[in-house]
């Protein structure tokens, strides 16, 4: 087996509905167009959604199982037709009320070598399970929408991120409507005191997709919110997606 240098990036937020699962499957996407060896997990133990953004809310074991000792980590990478590897999370209430998370982090690091990139969907808040993800990977990409609420939200995940002395890879914000109501970008980074990394739009192809269960990076790619996720996943790995002369016009006059 041919060892890689893995980053395990957590993906988390301080609230709900802010766009995570979302970001963590496009952001997986994008990062596979680079031809970035990539593991997706679902570290929503109680709340999972990443399986049923994909289409796989049934798959036999899960992280959940790991976690119990009931399967290795082998069994549980589901090979998504899209070319994307998960590891979903058991969507089963007696999983769910009978979770094992002391060896989370021991399963998480066991991906060390396997992948060049582990992204981990936390639960919303500041529970155990997110200050799990937030302890156990490399750096954190904070989710925020610009809105009030979940930037004081935001806020205090940034703190306990620093607290546990995880780095933040930056700040994405997300589900942005370009309305007079918004907080704007540069407020954000001022409450925050990191850099947003990127700016994802509202858009209508974000819903048709997760429909399709296939992430929009995928199903729609010359949508706007696709082309920055793309533009994401260049800023974390440092290479760029190669685009297409019809991409740069559609690009250029913003369609």
């Amino acid at each position: 087996m041919i060892i890689m240098k893995t980053r395990i990036i957590g993906i988390v937020s301080g609230k709900g509905g802010v766009g995570k699962t979302t970001t963590t499957s496009n952001l997986g996407a994008a990062l596979s167009l680079l031809e970035k060896n990539t593991i997706l997990v679902d570290g929503n133990l109680t709340t999972p959604n990443l399986s049923l953004h994909l289409g796989i809310p049934f798959y036999p074991y899960t992280l959940h199982d790991i976690l119990h000792g009931k399967a290795d980590i082998e069994d549980a990478i589901f090979y998504h037709k899209s070319g994307l590897k998960i590891i979903p999370a058991s969507i089963s209430l007696s999983a769910i009320r009978n979770i094992n998370i002391k060896n989370f982090g021991r399963v998480i690091r066991s991906l060390e070598g396997r992948t060049e990139y582990v992204l981990v969907d936390s639960s919303p808040g500041l529970g155990k399970e997110t200050r799990e993800v937030i302890q156990h990977s490399d750096e954190v990409l904070v989710i925020v929408n610009p809105e009030l609420p979940a930037i004081t939200d935001a806020l205090k995940v940034v703190k306990l991120a620093e607290s546990l002395g995880t780095e933040i890879a930056g700040i994405l914000l997300n589900r942005v409507k370009n309305t007079k109501h918004e907080t704007s970008k540069e407020e954000i980074e001022d409450i925050l005191e990191y850099p947003i990394i990127g700016v994802i739009p509202e858009d209508s192809y974000v819903h048709k997709s997760i429909l399709k269960k296939m992430p929009v990076v995928f199903s729609y790619q010359n949508s706007k919110a696709a082309r920055k996720f793309k533009e994401v996943a260049s800023k974390i790995s440092g290479e760029r997606i190669t685009k297409t002369l019809w991409d740069s016009i559609k690009e250029f006059f913003g369609f």
